[in-house]
C-alpha cells in the first residue's frame, strides 16, 4: 500500500537475508519528503544492527519513476528538508554510505532519476536500471545548488558529463544505455524487470560470508580517498583482521568437505578507520 493509499512513503520488506527499500510515493514521482527521511533512517539503523540482513535494495514504486528528488512543493512551504544548520554527516541520511551501512546495496532503478534521487544511485555499491530509466538533475533549474550527488557522480562518470548534467539541468538526460557504457550503471534489464535482475544479484551477494563482505567493501569505497601505497596498506589491514574471524576457517573447511559454508553471524568489532 502506497502513500497516497494510506500506506507509508517508505516499504521495507524481506527476502531471506534480503531486504528491500522501496520509495513508495508513485504519483509524487517517489518524491523525497521529511516523512521519507525519517523513514528511511529507520530502515538503515535495522540493515546495520540486525545481523540476518546481508544485502539490501532500494527501488521505487511503479515503472515511470525511481525518484525526482526532493519534494518542491514541501519546501516551497517549509523550506529545506533538514534542519539546514550542522554537518553533511548529521543532516544529510538518505543512502547506505551516507549511514556508514557496510553491507551490499543495490539500486533497482526502475524509471526516471532526477535531483536528489541520485544520492541513492551514486551512493550505491552495484547499479541495475531497466533500458528505459533515464538520469538527469535539475537542482540548477530550481535555484538549489547540485553538489553532494553531483559529485557522486564525478566519481562514476567522466567529469564532462557529470558536469553537463550539472549545469545543463533538465534538458539533459542520460539514458540508461549510455549511463552503462559509461559506467553509472553496473547492469541493464529489460523494463519491468530490474528490481528481479536486483534480487539475483543480491541473493547471490548473501550466500558468501557477511564479514569478508563487510571488510571488502571497506577496502574497495576507502581506496576512493586514499593514495595508491596507503590504501594497499589499509587494505591489507583489513583482511589481516578477517584472519581472526570464524568465517577465515570455515570458507576453506566447507570447500574442501564440497557443502555450502555455516557463515558466523557477528562481524568483527573495532574496525579500524581508513
Amino acid at each position: 500500500m502506497s502513500e497516497e493509499s494510506g500506506g507509508p512513503p517508505v516499504r521495507f520488506e524481506r527476502s531471506g537475508h534480503v531486504a528491500v527499500i522501496t520509495l513508495d510515493r508513485p504519483t509524487h514521482g517517489n518524491a523525497l519528503s521529511g516523512s521519507m527521511g525519517v523513514r528511511l533512517r529507520e530502515c538503515w539503523d535495522e540493515i546495520r544492527d540486525n545481523h540476518d540482513i546481508r544485502c539490501t535494495i532500494i527501488t521505487g514504486a511503479g515503472d515511470r519513476h525511481f525518484c525526482t528528488g526532493a519534494d518542491l512543493t514541501e519546501v516551497a512551504d517549509s523550506g529545506p528538508i533538514g534542519a539546514g544548520y550542522g554537518s553533511m554527516r548529521a543532516e544529510v541520511r538518505w543512502s547506505s554510505r551516507q549511514n556508514e551501512i557496510w553491507k551490499p546495496t543495490i539500486c533497482a532503478v526502475n524509471g526516471l532519476v532526477a535531483g536528489g534521487g541520485l544520492h541513492f544511485v551514486v551512493d550505491s555499491d552495484i547499479v541495475v536500471a531497466a533500458e528505459n530509466a533515464q538520469f538527469l538533475d535539475t537542482h540548477v533549474n530550481v535555484g538549489m545548488v547540485g553538489a553532494i550527488e553531483n559529485i557522486g557522480l564525478a566519481r562514476r562518470l567522466p567529469i564532462g558529463t557529470a558536469l553537463r548534467m550539472t549545469l545543463q539541468g533538465r534538458t539533459f538526460r542520460l539514458p540508461a544505455q549510455r549511463a552503462y557504457q559509461l559506467g553509472l550503471v553496473d547492469e541493464l534489464a529489460e523494463p519491468g524487470r530490474a528490481l528481479d535482475v536486483a534480487l539475483e544479484i543480491a541473493h547471490d551477494v548473501a550466500k558468501n560470508s557477511p564479514n569478508a563482505v563487510s571488510l571488502s567493501m571497506r577496502a574497495v569505497w576507502s581506496a576512493l580517498e586514499m593514495p595508491y601505497t596507503t590504501a594497499m596498506e589499509y587494505g591489507y589491514a583489513l583482511l589481516r583482521m578477517h584472519w581472526r574471524h570464524p568465517d577465515f576457517e570455515e570458507g576453506p573447511r566447507a570447500f574442501a568437505e564440497k557443502r555450502p559454508p555455516v557463515w558466523a553471524e557477528d562481524a568483527l568489532p573495532g574496525v579500524p578507520a581508513p
